[in-house]
């Protein structure tokens, strides 16, 4: 081996490195984030995300927010929870509402009275059936992320992500092993 040494990169510590670097991995978890809260964790759950569209819940869950209605049995719903429900039997269209009232028919059937929170006056009642669970957690303004995509892409944001992470992690370890093998032939 002769006494020189090879020349090697420059190091990458700059302050732009740095900020390239903090602003990709801030890009990337953000986009997991939206994608694991609108996508993953609800479908793991068997919860269901809604996009709130209308002001009747306001200030808790304005319009644009993202609320994921997790199944519930509605024997076990009480007053002060948010339910989603169908507006009626075997229609498509839901609401999310509180429930200020429980109570039974004289066969012993269930029955909710729900209001918005912004509301001054109570829904129909709700019947059991109609019920398609309480809200286990909300986000703002992600419903209109929500509103914005269909199904597949949805599953094409998912997908991109992921492959995004994983392209983003095989780069840094190809480098990391670059740089090392690099180090390892000038010493």
């Amino acid at each position: 081996m002769s006494g020189r040494r090879r020349a090697t990169a420059p190091e990458r510590t700059g302050v732009l490195w740095w900020c390239g670097q903090i602003a990709a991995w801030l890009i990337l978890l953000t986009i997991l984030s939206v994608a694991a809260m609108m996508i993953v964790i609800p479908r793991i759950a068997g919860a269901k995300a809604y996009t709130v569209l209308t002001a009747s819940m306001e200030p808790g869950l304005p319009p644009g927010s993202l609320a994921v209605i997790r199944p519930q049995d509605p024997a076990t719903l009480r007053t002060g929870d948010v339910i989603t429900f169908q507006a009626e039997s075997g229609k498509a269209s839901v609401i999310t509402h509180r429930i200020v009232g429980v109570g039974s028919t004289l066969g012993g059937e269930l029955r909710f009275t729900t209001r918005g929170d912004a509301n001054s006056a109570n829904d129909p009642q709700v019947l059991p059936e109609q019920v398609r669970g309480s809200l286990w957690y909300k986000v703002p303004l992600l419903g209109h992320v929500n509103s914005a995509l269909n199904g597949s892409q949805r599953q094409w944001l998912t997908i991109s992500a992921i492959a995004g992470l994983l392209g983003y992690s095989t780069f840094m370890a190809v480098s990391a092993l670059r740089d090392r093998f690099q180090r390892s032939r000038t010493l």
